[in-house]
């Protein structure tokens, strides 16, 4: 697989901890087409796709740690899922934005995906209710869930800030949009797995999670790059076979993340001992952040 790689090194320096926080962010998506990556249409659509899937997945994410903030005694480790959830609930209004923004002055009409989102994080996944112990043992199992798509989310950061999508025509607008989001993903990429393990989530419930996790995340994207080229009129109705072929495509291009590194990530989860330290640079992640032209016009 081509691995393109945007100019600019890794910061040598590591910062070592950072305090997180919500940085507010200004997009104009006025002018943005629903082929925002031109030359590679098939992969900026299944990166889109991500505008659909996250806002739920992350008001997920946020209600389940405002659940389990009062079992937490450890100060750093609240201070850290706070500055989380002020990261998750902007990446949420961010995202939301584009559909509405972007998808609808496109025609698209995205209320079927997000509506099964919705079932998935808000029934599937949501609290359940019951005695003290069964409520205790479902918020376990989400936090080791949200560990498992955490990695993934700073996997992905990781390499959509290095990758070379202005290569392939990308927006300027919606390669920051990612980037930025990626960046904080890289930046907070140790807060999940810190707060499933300080509940007791160990080896064996990781990987049994990651088993589950993968194969769901990765349908979940797919799918939702069907239901845009279903919708997009300048390309054919492709099934999946060819869609999963385009992908496959755009992946040896560049324009997507490959296979191989894909389940490297996967694997690296496996592994006595893991941590997501390993996943992203803190000091890569924090220079972006400062240079996102999103972040700026929000401070300007």
């Amino acid at each position: 697989m081509k691995l393109l790689r945007r100019a600019a090194p890794r910061p040598e320096t590591d910062p070592g901890q950072v305090a997180l926080h919500a940085r507010n962010v200004r997009f104009d998506w006025s002018d943005v087409a629903l082929q925002w990556m031109p030359d590679e249409p098939i992969a900026g659509h299944l990166i889109c796709a991500l505008n659909m899937l996250l806002p739920e997945g992350e008001r997920m994410f946020i209600a389940t740690y405002r659940e389990a903030l009062p079992y937490v005694k450890d100060e750093k480790l609240r201070e850290d899922m706070l500055g989380f959830i002020g990261q998750e609930s902007m990446h949420a209004e961010t995202h939301e934005k584009v559909l509405h923004d972007v998808f609808t002055a496109n025609d698209i009409d995205s209320a079927p995906y997000v509506r099964q989102m919705e079932y998935l994080f808000r029934k599937t996944l949501g609290p359940r209710g019951g005695d003290d112990r069964a409520a205790r043992q479902m918020l376990v199992e989400r936090l080791a869930f949200i560990a498992c798509l955490e990695h993934f989310f700073a996997w992905l950061g990781d390499w959509v800030i290095n990758a070379d999508l202005e290569k392939f025509g990308a927006d300027p607008n919606m390669a920051d949009l990612f980037r930025w989001h990626g960046a904080e993903e890289v930046e907070h990429r140790n807060v999940a797995h810190d707060v499933a393990e300080y509940f007791g989530v160990g080896y064996a419930r990781r990987c049994a999670s990651m088993t589950l996790v993968f194969p769901i995340f990765i349908a979940l994207l797919v799918r939702g790059a069907r239901f845009l080229v279903h919708q997009d009129p300048k390309l054919p109705d492709y099934g999946y076979l060819r869609l999963i072929a385009g992908v496959f495509a755009a992946m040896w291009r560049g324009a997507l993340p490959g296979i191989p590194s894909l389940l490297r990530s996967a694997l690296s989860t496996f592994q006595p001992g893991y941590s997501p330290e390993t996943v992203g640079s803190t000091a890569q992640a924090v220079a972006y952040l400062a240079s996102s032209p999103a972040a700026r016009a929000a401070a300007s």
